[in-house]
């Protein structure tokens, strides 16, 4: 019985190091502020972890499921990723993201959003 409280330590620790394993979206500025309508726009994205951006893709995902690579710099802190987005019409879109956290793990994620003309 003197073993239980460390095997669960271990066990704990364990499932953390697989959890940070990989780099999950924690913020997303799309939640705050709207995409305005045709006008070029930043997202603000925050993971987890640090990312390599230079091993990562992403990609504006629109009508009739149609690609677009979208530039993504560094921003200043560390998780902070910054997305430039074209002019968009109203309509659905979504960010794809494939994402490599500093330490070689691949996170897939697909943001949805809606472009609206303002009321």
């Amino acid at each position: 019985m003197r073993f239980v409280p460390r095997i669960l330590l271990v066990l704990t620790l364990a499932a953390s190091q697989t959890a940070f394993g990989h780099a999950v979206v924690t913020h997303n500025s799309l939640k705050l502020k709207p995409v305005p309508v045709n006008q070029a726009s930043q997202v603000e994205l925050s993971f987890n972890s640090k990312v390599e951006l230079d091993l990562s893709e992403v990609f504006l995902v629109s009508a009739g499921d149609v690609m677009t690579p979208v530039a993504a710099s560094p921003g200043a802190k560390p998780g902070q990723v910054l997305l430039d987005l074209p002019a968009l019409a109203p309509g659905e879109y979504a960010i794809k993201l494939k994402i490599f956290a500093a330490d070689g793990h691949l996170s897939e994620d697909l943001l949805r959003f809606f472009v609206k003309e303002p009321k």
